[in-house]
């Protein structure tokens, strides 16, 4: 009788539970429509396809990037398609240009809505062949940007009901991958930062969003930074975020990005890859750990110059083995989004 009660108890608990999140899920549906969004990075690879997408649910668009040729490309393309967009020129690691973007996009919309930080880099090479100043790069730019960002744009933000911010990290920011020690590193930060502020902004009725894409095919491996064995490493990275069954699509990947920012989750892992490697690693962290250090084991190796190694882009570390048929759908999405 005992136990009846508590199988009882517990499945009404269970019940209790996700009814209260059904409830809180339809009370928290966001209409993007007329609503003033700001996607940094939103001119090539992920954040363009956020933005394009964005057009489609009538939001009003502010992008950013450093490339003002990227940036022309971008606007121009999002203007034809009946956008009402204001491209601004910004480097989101400097402060002062990104206060001067908050104020600039709201003395052109008059509101901002919704912050969506986007903007990325990655550096991708052996443990010895990464310098302190590629972590430090990658910590201006997946922590102290959106920091920036975020303080710059609280004060419009409260002025708005219901407004979000969308910080999107990456599968690299809940498990550790050999070879992107700088990247994950910089990744796991802004995920505590994210959730962070999810807990102090809920009472002001501001959500935010910690997304966690896995592979995606955005063509972004030729604006990798690469260090070590520079073909062997880029060939093998731009192999991967190839291949169909480890990546998913990009399109897909956005539609999520923007359905998480609309029902106000408090985070959402992208791919099914993305997701089996985040539940492994959060069950099994040993054998998980294991299975990585295996992994590393396969890799090329570090250049024999150490830390003084160079970095190369991508596209200068072209070869016969990083241009395949496999390596194909890479090189479509490169010229589809713009990351030429």
């Amino acid at each position: 009788m005992s136990r009846n009660s508590s199988v009882l108890s517990l499945a009404l608990g269970v019940g209790l539970v996700w009814a209260t999140r059904k409830i809180l899920s339809q009370s928290r549906r966001y209409d993007l429509s007329s609503k003033v969004v700001l996607v940094t990075g939103g001119t090539r690879g992920l954040g363009l396809i956020i933005a394009r997408q964005l057009v489609a649910e009538n939001a009003r668009l502010v992008i950013c990037s450093r490339n003002a040729e990227q940036l022309q490309r971008a606007e121009t393309e999002l203007r034809n398609a009946g956008a009402e967009v204001l491209a601004v020129r910004c480097d989101v690691t400097n402060r002062h240009e990104v206060e001067e973007m908050m104020e600039q996009s709201v003395a052109h919309f008059g509101q901002l809505d919704v912050l969506i930080n986007n903007a990325g880099i990655i550096q991708s090479g052996p443990l010895d062949n990464l310098s302190e100043s590629d972590y430090e790069e990658a910590m201006r730019t997946h922590l102290f940007a959106p920091i920036h960002t975020v303080y710059a744009a609280l004060p419009y933000l409260r002025q708005r009901p219901k407004a979000r911010i969308v910080n999107i990290s990456s599968i690299g920011g809940k498990v550790a991958v050999p070879h992107l020690a700088a990247y994950c590193a910089s990744k796991f930060a802004l995920a505590g930062f994210s959730k962070a502020l999810r807990t102090e902004l809920m009472r002001e009725d501001i959500l935010v969003t910690t997304v966690y894409p896995g592979l995606i095919r955005t063509g972004s491996p030729r604006n990798v930074f690469v260090k070590g064995q520079h073909q062997r490493e880029y060939a093998l990275f731009k192999t991967a975020d190839s291949l169909p069954l480890l990546t998913g699509s990009a399109e897909n990947a956005a539609a999520e990005v923007i359905d998480a920012l609309k029902r106000g989750q408090a985070e959402r892992v992208i791919t099914p890859t993305a997701k089996l490697a985040a539940l492994f690693d959060q069950l099994l962290p040993e054998m998980s750990a294991d299975l990585f250090g295996a992994l590393n084991r396969l890799l090329p190796g570090p250049a024999p110059d150490g830390r003084q190694n160079p970095r190369l882009r991508g596209y200068d570390s072209e070869s016969a083995a990083s241009r395949t048929f496999l390596t194909a759908p890479t090189d479509r999405a490169a010229r589809d989004n713009n990351e030429f």
